[in-house]
């Protein structure tokens, strides 16, 4: 699944490429994408000031409203705000002074005609060979990092013992302003290193030293993740988790032998 940042000023481009840019496959098979389309530089321009996860991909056009610096306003902020997401620009002033300009005063990662032929087919081939370049460029720095555990979404920073669900910190469901507490993000941690195996109680309790473990401490904790997981999700408007737990994705659980196992 891929969250696209558009901007876009005109709404016939806007009724023609969104559906697609929403159902397309970009690599993962998860579609469909959050595409989040705004009309006017000012609404881009606080949307990136304001939202705390930064999008997968960025759409811009060029000229907005009669402005032919209308992009660049919106990129110079990019470059700011997000420099690590890739850029693309979709625009109908291909082969123009627009596109040097782009190219040589922004950081950006491709310039796509509208008018050209396939278009529908082209932004997704190039949005998805960008996904597929971060994909590898993240799992690079993941193995090149012994102190960060990655499963697909789910990073576990082991130096700070912070957990990021799609780039939001998981925090305590019941005060949001305190992190997760240090129980559930070890008992997280032993599941993504176990998967796809499932771990017991008594095997989690092995894990954690203690001789106080139980199968109600167990659900508890596995709830309180469950429902951090759910806070995180809804704070990036991704998926329901505990919807994806009941469906097999998740922290799944392992019935006739009371444990749970992590299935990305």
């Amino acid at each position: 699944m891929a969250n696209i940042f558009w901007v876009e000023d005109q709404f016939h481009w806007i009724d023609k490429f969104k559906p697609i840019l929403e159902s397309a496959d970009f690599g993962d098979g998860q579609a469909p994408n959050q595409v989040v389309v705004h009309k006017f530089v000012e609404s881009a321009c606080h949307y990136i000031n304001q939202t705390k996860t930064p999008a997968d991909i960025v759409i811009l056009d060029a000229n907005m409203n009669g402005n032919d610096d209308a992009g660049f306003v919106v990129s110079r902020l990019l470059a700011q705000k997000w420099p690590q997401v890739p850029v693309i620009y979709l625009s109908e002033h291909s082969g123009t002074g627009i596109e040097e300009k782009a190219f040589e005063t922004t950081d950006i990662h491709d310039f796509i005609a509208k008018h050209q032929e396939n278009v529908e087919k082209v932004i997704c081939w190039r949005i998805k060979a960008l996904m597929r370049q971060k994909s590898l460029h993240n799992n690079q720095a993941t193995i090149n990092n012994p102190d960060v555990i990655s499963s697909g979404h789910l990073t576990i920073d082991l130096a700070t013992w912070n957990v990021y669900w799609h780039g939001q910190r998981l925090m305590n469901p019941k005060n949001p302003q305190r992190p997760l507490a240090p129980t559930p993000r070890k008992i997280l941690r032993y599941l993504v290193e176990s998967s796809p195996r499932a771990v017991t109680t008594l095997q989690m309790a092995d894990k954690l030293d203690s001789d106080n473990f139980s199968d109600a401490n167990y659900r508890q904790h596995i709830k309180t993740l469950r429902h951090s997981f759910e806070q995180a999700a809804n704070d990036v408007q991704q998926d329901s988790f505990i919807e994806g737990c009941k469906n097999g994705l998740g922290i799944v659980t392992f019935g006739d032998q009371g444990g749970y196992s992590w299935i990305k």
